[in-house]
């Protein structure tokens, strides 16, 4: 079970170099508006939340309770530049969170300092049991998964907005975090890319189990089956999600996969075909519903274009989740 984490919290920013490597600091500031104080930023830190820049001490008599690491860079590592900073926040009476690969009780200095200052390191991307192997049994319920065309493209944004208008509807449906800001977010979930591979669909099917009839699990997506860095976690997802529909997310302005300029952004056409392609291993009937598309980097015209045109080409519902909200989507699954 997920260690309790204590609010409210200081978002740690440290020295992102751009506002997509600070997204789990940002996904928990949009979230959770109301546990979040204030953000911490290291010199040259070029991500900001909008929430007022506090100093340790300021935030801690304002009533912080724990330091979160909200910077989801590549690879999951903490920096060497971050340390002093970290063991100032358990000395001046804060618990650490942290979603990276990387444990912070790996780290001696801060295992050190969290002994002696009696505070606790909380690492919500680490499993704490252990799960089966997938079967690809049906299960009862029903089941909708986000897929991208590259990583980072609003996959979380998108499960956690159908399930809100899903519950403002007063229809059955849970968000089922698979990364660590959706666990910060909702205080559970299994972070998948840190489960042992083989065990990948079966953390899937545990974290999404039988269900009522008509009660919908909008399982948050990871990675991209078009991503060489992460399609293997994607492909885990797909088949223990077992999904009934997929949804697929896609940032347009992008030329290349995150992190990767040698690899294109793949055709949307190729991109559903894939995922439903996977899908179809664990459920013949698995089909791609709707697109969600991040129009944050377009003009309000040029948002409005787009999403009309690509939901003509396909046929399905195209909506930007910040923009046009995701009602459409929710429309064609009732």
């Amino acid at each position: 079970m997920l260690e309790s984490i204590n609010k409210p919290y200081l978002m740690f920013l440290g020295d992102a170099p751009d506002q997509l490597a600070a997204k789990t600091a940002a996904g928990v500031a949009h979230w959770c508006p109301q546990d979040c104080l204030g953000q911490l930023r290291l010199t040259g830190c070029q991500a900001d939340l909008g929430l007022p820049d506090l100093s340790m001490a300021t935030a801690v008599a304002q009533g912080a309770q724990t330091l979160i690491v909200g910077v989801a860079n590549r690879g999951g590592r903490f920096s060497e530049l971050w340390i002093d900073t970290l063991c100032d926040a358990l000395q001046a009476g804060l618990d650490i969170a942290s979603g990276l690969h990387n444990r912070l009780k790996a780290i001696p200095r801060l295992a050190e300092t969290a002994e002696r200052c009696g505070r606790r390191l909380i690492d919500v991307r680490h499993p704490v049991g252990e799960f089966d192997v997938g079967t690809g049994r049906k299960r009862t319920g029903k089941r909708l998964l986000t897929v991208g065309t590259d990583c980072s493209a609003g996959k979380m944004y998108t499960s956690l907005a159908l399930a809100q208008e899903m519950q403002q509807r007063h229809l059955a449906a849970t968000f089922r975090a698979t990364g660590q800001t959706g666990i910060f977010i909702v205080g559970s979930g299994v972070s998948v890319d840190a489960v042992v591979a083989d065990f990948i669909s079966g953390a899937v099917e545990e974290l999404s189990p039988d269900n009522d009839a008509e009660h919908w699990d909008l399982i948050e997506g990871q990675g991209s089956l078009f991503h060489p860095s992460f399609a293997g976690v994607s492909l885990g997802l797909l088949h223990g999600a077992q999904p009934d529909a997929l949804v697929l997310c896609h940032e347009p302005t992008r030329s290349h996969m995150r992190g990767l300029p040698e690899y294109p952004i793949p055709d949307l056409a190729a991109c559903i075909a894939a995922n439903e392609a996977a899908a179809h291993l664990t459920n013949p009937a698995a089909r791609v519903i709707g697109i969600a598309i991040n129009t944050a980097a377009l003009d309000a015209a040029a948002a409005q274009t787009l999403l009309t045109e690509t939901g003509a080409r396909f046929g399905l519902p195209c909506v930007d989740p910040v923009r046009t909200g995701v009602a459409p989507l929710v429309d064609v699954l009732w």
